[in-house]
This record gives C-alpha cells, sequence and structure tokens, in this order.
C-alpha cells in the first residue's frame, strides 16, 4: 500500500484576533501525489502550507507527517521530512552568496564537509543554478531567486516538497521552467497556487480553500469543469480550459 505522508483531521486554526482562517480541514497525501491548494485571497491557503512543516500549530484537530503527530515537541523531526518554500524568495535567502544560503540548511544539521558540498551541488544542479553559486541574491532575477530559494530546500532532501505562489513574479520563460522542474522531481508535492494553469499541469489532485473550509476536493481536471464551484469561490477556468492560444500550457 502507498504510503500515507500526510493527514488532516478537522484541522482548525484561529488567529489571535480571533479570526478562523481554517476550518474543519480533513485531507490526506500519499507517497508521490501531487496535490494543488487554490482559492480566492484570504480562503486559508497559506495559512494551511504553514501548518505542513510546523510554523503553524492547530488551534484543535491533528496534522500527522508520515505518522509523526505536529507538536511542539517534534516540530524538528517534521522540519526534516517538509521543505517550504516560501511565496517571497526574499524571506528565504539572507546570505552573502547563493551558496551560503544553500549550504546553510545542511551545515546545520552537522553534516560532514564533503556530503554538504555534494548536497549543494545537486541541489543547484536540480535547478540549473549551480553557475550563480558566487553570486549574491540580491543581484538576481525574480527567475533565477526563486529557483535559488527552491535550492535550499532540495539541499535539505525532503521527503515533502511545499510551494507557496511558486509562479509569483516569474515572466513566461522562468514559468515554464519552473513547471518543467516540477514535473522532473519524484516527491510528493503540495503547492498553493492561483495559477490554475500551473496547477493543471502540475497536479493531479486539487482542494478548493473558500472561506476557511474545504468547499471541493478531487481530481484537478473536474474540478476545474465545474463552473458553478468555480464561480462560487471566486475563480476562473484555466485559460488552458477557455481555447486561449496564448496560455503557453505545458504539456505533462
Amino acid at each position: 500500500m502507498t504510503e500515507l505522508m500526510v493527514q488532516a483531521k478537522n484541522l482548525q486554526y484561529s488567529y489571535p484576533d480571533g479570526t478562523d482562517a481554517l476550518r474543519e480541514i480533513s485531507f490526506e497525501v500519499y507517497r508521490g501525489q501531487s496535490l494543488a491548494i487554490t482559492g480566492a485571497n484570504g480562503a486559508g491557503k497559506s495559512t494551511l502550507l504553514l501548518h505542513l512543516n510546523g510554523l503553524l500549530t492547530p488551534s484543535s484537530g491533528t496534522l500527522t507527517i508520515q505518522n509523526i503527530a505536529l507538536g511542539p515537541k517534534n516540530r524538528e523531526k517534521v522540519q526534516r521530512r517538509v521543505g517550504l518554500v516560501f511565496q517571497n524568495p526574499d524571506d528565504q535567502l539572507f546570505m552573502p552568496t547563493v551558496w551560503q544560503d544553500v549550504t546553510f540548511g545542511p551545515l546545520n544539521l552537522g553534516l560532514s564537509a564533503e556530503e554538504v558540498t555534494a548536497r549543494a551541488t545537486e541541489a543547484l544542479n536540480q535547478v540549473d543554478a549551480l553557475h550563480l553559486k558566487d553570486r549574491p541574491p540580491f543581484r538576481l532575477s525574480a527567475g533565477e531567486k526563486r529557483r535559488v530559494a527552491l535550492a535550499t530546500v532540495l539541499a535539505m532532501q525532503p521527503e515533502i516538497l511545499v510551494l507557496d505562489e511558486p509562479t509569483t513574479g516569474l515572466d513566461p520563460c522562468s514559468r515554464r521552467q519552473l513547471i518543467q522542474l516540477l514535473n522532473g522531481f519524484g516527491y510528493t508535492l503540495i503547492l498553493a497556487s492561483h495559477d490554475l494553469d500551473l496547477v493543471m499541469d502540475v497536479c493531479e489532485r486539487t482542494l478548493v480553500l473558500h472561506e476557511g473550509k474545504i468547499a471541493a476536493e478531487g481530481a484537478t481536471g473536474e474540478i476545474f469543469t465545474d463552473g458553478e464551484l468555480l464561480q462560487r469561490c471566486r475563480l476562473e477556468k484555466p485559460l488552458g480550459m477557455r481555447g486561449c492560444p496564448l496560455c503557453g500550457r505545458v504539456k505533462p
């Protein structure tokens, strides 16, 4: 049987000001699956992602990562298994050079210098960014920053890759390159995005959030053919499903 990687049961989260951001969220993700989380602004997408590696703890309900229940005592174990790429790469890149950013995580795992070098080199090669290793992150383009931010996570060799709005600010070429990268990875993948064409190209399943609750979950193609659902959740069909010749779809 395929390994259960993520299981949420009746997950609820309220911010200190009393805002109910997540309400009764339940879903499962198995090894090798790709799940998109979409919805309008404020639907709870980013809040849910921040739970997946322990940056937020649910107000009630349970979340388990590879049978490890999320909680203060095992947050570090969860964070080693779940690699989160933030929406803004500037929140992830803080060292003087790309190489220092990518090696920062492995160094803090206490790995040998040889293993750190091997991991960083492999991660940068995976995202076609090894040639940027001596560059300061602030001198990179938006697309380059996204690739390097992804490399900082890949160097940690997580079991689950989580991305928040990965195509924000990318030009069409960089977006296409990112889609090709994501389709080439063998990770269990969870991403939150408004880019529904990206979702169509990358994710087999989609979970739609609306006002902090799950409005629908199922096969991506089926979700995006439900016009009433999309309208109710303030979403629109992907351009690739509207016959747009300029949408730039990348076939899996």
